[in-house]
């Protein structure tokens, strides 16, 4: 790894001169060490809040007084919104370089368009992009554009940050298959004993691995301090959170999704590295309470101009009219229903989903006969929904249905529609027992249910959340959050298999006559 020391050569001089544009004054002694960090994650190219985000960094900065200072990313810039349709990346680099931050860790979605544009996004940094248990180094520029650690300095002292993201993502996204996925917890030592071996006793891990994974990487790897993380999307019910697993604490950050809010927390260093004070944060929503950087506002209205050609561009066609009235989706099998589900299927194929459940409250509208816009996808998609998949055994589908099911009187969001399965339900049973069969389609025709058998599924993160009751999915194991907007994957289906012509074929019966 020789080509380390001159990328922390050039890390460190850059670091200096952040400190100096943002008026810091770094502690000037050998000892003790006060330091403020301020982190963002997974904010998927959600542009539109980013002049708040601009304004309460640097009002954060300016209130920092003595304290060094680190901005810092968990990861999954990527993928989101059509700013990254439009500009792969490169739009929110330019916050991000207008900001200064001082390093980002990678996500699984910076792998989502393959390796030429994430090196087209990595090779503009003026910051480390961080990866200790990827090795880049058969993947061409990559090899030498992405680091696994990083030593910052500040005034007198020296901060190790090292980037960690997850295995997962060989199967929710597109690394080249040069690039070799190691061990996370393996590769954390390794970055602990680097640092230890120059002398740098306080250590940041920069994670994209989830939060559970976070607290365990706190009470299974000692010597690290801080863990700033992403992955999980996570707004932490205890801000920052401290792990006494080791003879000296570990502190845990996430902050949320989206560009919805701004963390920042301070800690306090002994001479020793240690942390010897309970760590001070704020937890802040970023929102348009928050008067706009005019600079990032300007630099916005430019990226947005485009924005409006592309939302009227067509995303595919259709042969017939596609039926999305809410009362129609919320209580039977619609052919629209069925096209949304299919196209959340299809998506879910590349993570081995076999069902997938759509709530008929996240239908909008109907569309007409001829071209469909993008436009018109937000309109019959209008809520910022995410593909969530998870494992989930036949009990709890059976559930699921259920609930679906159990206040269709009401004409409820929750109603179901469904791909890659079927079912047959009673609407004259009392609610709980509504369900009279359900079959999931296989490479040999459909099999029933089976209450012990795992199926892994693909919905919107509300549902998987347990939006409109849904317990049993919220309940089900390995819950991953793909970050891929449910109007992103509607759209690219209408694009590959237009023009379209769904029916309804029978995926939802009922028996009882009733509409």
């Amino acid at each position: 790894m020789k080509y380390i020391s001159t990328i922390l050569f050039i890390c460190i001089l850059a670091a200096a001169c952040i400190a100096s544009v943002t008026g810091c004054r770094p502690d000037i002694s050998e000892g003790p060490a006060h330091l403020t960090i301020l982190h963002t994650n997974d904010t998927h190219a959600h542009l539109d809040n980013v002049p708040f985000r601009c304004t309460l960094t640097t009002r954060l900065r300016s209130e920092n007084g003595q304290s060094d200072e680190l901005l810092l990313d968990a990861g999954d810039v990527f993928a989101g919104t059509p700013y990254f349709s439009l500009y792969k990346g490169q739009a929110d680099l330019w916050y991000m370089e207008y900001l200064k931050y001082d390093a980002m860790c990678l996500g699984n979605h910076e792998f989502d368009k393959g390796d030429d544009v994430l090196e087209a996004f990595v090779k503009n940094t003026d910051f480390p992009v961080l990866c200790a248990n990827f090795n880049f180094s058969k993947a061409g520029a990559l090899g030498s554009q992405i680091q696994p650690w990083v030593i910052i300095e500040r005034g007198q002292h020296k901060y190790g940050v090292f980037g960690l993201t997850t295995e997962e993502t060989a199967e929710i996204a597109k690394p080249g298959p040069e690039i070799v996925i190691n061990d996370h917890l393996t590769w954390a030592k390794k970055a602990v004993e680097y640092f230890q071996s120059k002398g740098v006793n306080k250590i940041i891990a920069l994670t994209h691995i989830g939060w559970d994974e976070d607290v365990k990487l706190a009470s299974q790897v000692e010597g690290i301090d801080i863990i700033v993380g992403g992955h999980s999307h996570t707004v932490p019910d205890v801000y920052p959170l401290v792990v006494n697993k080791f003879s000296a604490p570990t502190v845990i950050v996430q902050a949320g999704c989206f560009n919805r809010y701004l963390g920042c927390f301070s800690v306090d260093f002994d001479s020793n590295g240690v942390i010897v004070s309970k760590p001070s944060g704020q937890f802040i929503a970023i929102d348009n309470t928050i008067p706009p950087d005019k600079t990032a506002a300007d630099k916005l209205a430019g990226y947005q101009a485009p924005i409006s050609v592309l939302m009227n561009k067509a995303a595919g066609s259709t042969q017939v009219a596609l039926d999305g009235e809410g009362e129609h989706v919320r209580t039977r099998e619609t052919n629209l229903g069925n096209l949304v589900a299919d196209a959340v299927l299809d998506r879910g194929r590349y993570v081995n989903a076999v069902i997938a459940l759509v709530n008929g409250g996240g239908i909008r509208s109907s569309l007409p006969v001829g071209d469909i816009s993008i436009e018109q996808v937000y309109e019959v998609l209008p809520f910022d929904n995410y593909l969530v998949s998870a494992d989930i055994n036949g009990k709890q589908l059976l559930g699921a249905l259920e609930n679906g099911v159990s206040r269709v009187e009401g004409v409820q969001g929750r109603f179901l529609q469904v791909a890659g399965m079927r079912f047959r339900w009673d609407g004259s049973a009392l609610p709980g027992k509504r369900i009279i069969s359900a079959d999931v389609n296989t490479v040999d025709g459909y099999k029933p249910v089976e209450a012990d058998k795992v199926y892994r599924v693909v919905t919107s993160d509300y549902v998987a959340s347990g939006g409109d009751g849904f317990t049993d999915i919220k309940a089900a194991a390995n819950q991953i959050n793909l970050a891929i907007p449910l109007t992103d994957v509607v759209s690219e289906y209408l694009n590959q298999h237009s023009p379209v012509n769904p029916q309804v074929e029978g995926r939802i019966v009922r028996i009882d006559g009733q509409q």
